[in-house]
């Protein structure tokens, strides 16, 4: 367990270092997502970025137990 958490906080870090140039990459403003703006707030919903975060993730995972 301790080894799978300084795994995932290793790539966090790595994620959001590398996050100006992954936000260049269109991902949460793909079609599906729903934005709600109004006056006072805005209302996010990444339903097809969770998505394709998701499938990532569980091939990713999948080709790891291999």
């Amino acid at each position: 367990m301790q080894r799978w958490l300084i795994i995932a906080g290793a790539i966090m870090i790595a994620i959001g270092l590398l996050w100006p140039w992954l936000s260049k990459l269109g991902l949460g403003r793909l079609p599906g997502d729903i934005i709600v703006r109004r006056e006072s707030f805005t209302l996010y919903i990444p339903i097809v970025t969770s998505l394709i975060a998701s499938v990532v993730l569980t091939l990713l995972f999948w080709l790891l137990r291999r």
